[in-house]
């Protein structure tokens, strides 16, 4: 071949399929693969491979999927991302060898690994050659699994994520889509109708809305690519390159605004947003929140500490009362799991009735769910420290990375309150009887009140410092330094855990 050829033959792959794919891509208000490569990467860093990659097939650039190395904001990232112009962004067996290739590159190189994922799925006409063999499409998943918790993995979802390929987005450690176009269902709607007799639409059943707010699998909700591709490179930036390194370190910058102590309400029965909170207490501007959208009850994600990183998990009462449910529970140990892998230190940040009681929750396993929050956090050798913004009743306190979980500290403020359960509730379980007895009203209320007044005197706050159950109390202004000197002093400290191979995580 001479350069000629080889020039025009380069040509055609750069360019993807036909014209009229890219225009129909185009009016969706989706980008071209490659372009969507060049906006999120560096400038001139993209080295690609096996960009000839099923070459002598017709109609079939890259075979369909663009596989390379690049850096992002000047650290090395590897990088695939489906052309959905060439077959709509369907799997052949070289495709499959591609994103094998490149996930195995990253693991064995140490950096991240990034996901730009539209694809259809498997070419059913190629099963045999992509699907059953030890190089097949299961591959990919079981290589995403040995890297997890390794190297950072992240996923931008621009279109589907078809049957089998929903699984790609599923192992990563956070799912960014585009609402509108992005999608992950493992049947289609004509397919679920043929299975079940159920009619329902690839939005209704699949949709970035979907996920990103009833099932959880997808964590941010983009209204544009560009969005997502800004969320890829934004929590990176929060991450080491693997599990090996410490997160990057920023200048310090000053805390948010507001002000601790006006933000939390005397009363436990008015809420207030934990995540404001946050932004309050950590650096200006450094909170990325993590499923915002999900399990709203409690708030999770990325902030800097006077530059440092650190993961929160928060109870928020704005929603559902902050009481843990199932989805909760899951949020949490994802992200206390996420955050021990990349050596990021956990804050938590309580005021918690507990986990939500009931029928419903129990058959949904709220006992299995919250065990597997609690295991997350037990396994976690990252600096933890657990702050008790105003109260943390029952086993919420042992969700929360309570005494017993080994925090380097339990830090309260004055108005916390940590007990079984609230003293309305306790009142009631001991003397409801006698309570029902007493028929003046006027003295039915002095009773309660005088038996509240005790319950509350057994728990003030000072004298579960005098009996070692928190280890300091301080002023809501003052939190934020003996945060940062505290995570400070536990930068070096021992993550043994425990004799074994792994635990049994009870899901």
């Amino acid at each position: 071949m001479d350069g000629d050829a080889l020039a025009a033959a380069r040509k055609r792959v750069l360019a993807g399929g036909a014209e009229k794919y890219h225009a129909a891509n185009a009016a969706k208000g989706k980008l071209f693969a490659r372009e969507r490569i060049t906006l999120l990467v560096d400038e001139g860093t993209f080295v690609e491979d096996g960009l000839y990659a099923n070459s002598l097939a017709d109609g079939l650039p890259a075979d369909g999927v663009i596989t390379g190395s690049a850096r992002i904001d000047g650290r090395d990232v590897c990088v695939m991302a489906n052309d959905s112009t060439v077959k709509a962004g369907s799997w052949g067996a070289r495709t499959v060898e591609k994103i094998v290739r490149i996930i195995e590159r990253a693991y064995r190189e140490s950096v991240p690994m990034v996901y730009l994922v539209d694809s259809a799925g498997a070419r059913i006409t190629d099963q045999v050659d992509l699907f059953p063999g030890r190089r097949g499409a299961g591959k990919i998943f079981h290589t995403q699994v040995r890297a997890s918790g390794s190297i950072p993995q992240v996923c931008a979802l621009f279109g589907p994520s078809a049957a089998g390929g929903a699984y790609i987005p599923a192992f990563c450690d956070v799912v960014a889509m585009v609402e509108g176009n992005a999608s992950m269902y493992l049947g289609s709607d004509r397919m679920v109708e043929m299975v079940t007799g159920e009619k329902t639409t690839l939005e209704a059943m699949g949709g970035a809305r979907v996920h990103c707010t009833e099932s959880g699998v997808g964590h941010f909700l983009c209204k544009t690519e560009r969005e997502a591709l800004d969320v890829v490179r934004t929590y990176l930036s929060y991450l080491p390159a693997n599990w090996t390194q410490q997160p990057p370190v920023a200048s310090a910058a000053d805390p948010g605004k507001g002000d601790l102590a006006a933000l939390v309400p005397a009363s436990e029965r008015q809420a207030f947003d934990m995540r404001r909170y946050v932004k309050a207490l950590v650096d200006e501007n450094s909170y990325f929140e993590i499923h915002a959208l999900w399990a709203r009850e409690l708030t999770v994600g990325f902030a800097r500490l006077n530059g440092e990183v650190v993961g929160v998990v928060g109870n928020n009462s704005m929603f559902k009362g902050g009481v843990l449910f199932v989805d909760s529970a899951d949020k949490a140990a994802r992200f206390v799991q996420l955050c021990d892998a990349f050596n990021v230190p956990l804050l938590f940040l309580s005021d918690v009735p507990g986990f939500m009681v009931g029928t419903a929750v129990e058959k949904q396993g709220i006992i299995r769910h919250g065990a597997k929050m609690i295991t997350a956090i037990s396994e976690a050798t990252v600096p933890k420290i657990c702050v008790v913004v105003r109260k943390a009743y029952g086993a919420g306190l042992y969700a929360m990375a309570g005494p017993g979980f080994d925090p380097e500290a339990t830090i309260a403020l004055p108005t916390a309150k940590i007990a079984v359960m609230g003293a309305e509730a306790a009142v009631n379980a001991v003397y409801a009887n006698k309570i029902a007895a007493i028929e003046d009203p006027e003295e039915r209320a002095a009773f309660v009140a005088e038996r509240r007044a005790e319950y509350e005197r057994d728990i003030d706050i000072m004298r579960l410092a005098s009996e070692l159950v928190v280890d300091t109390v301080v002023e809501p202004a003052d939190l934020r330094a003996e945060l940062v000197r505290r995570f400070s002093a536990a930068r070096g400290k021992d993550r043994a855990f425990s004799r074994r191979r792994h635990g049994v995580t009870p899901v």
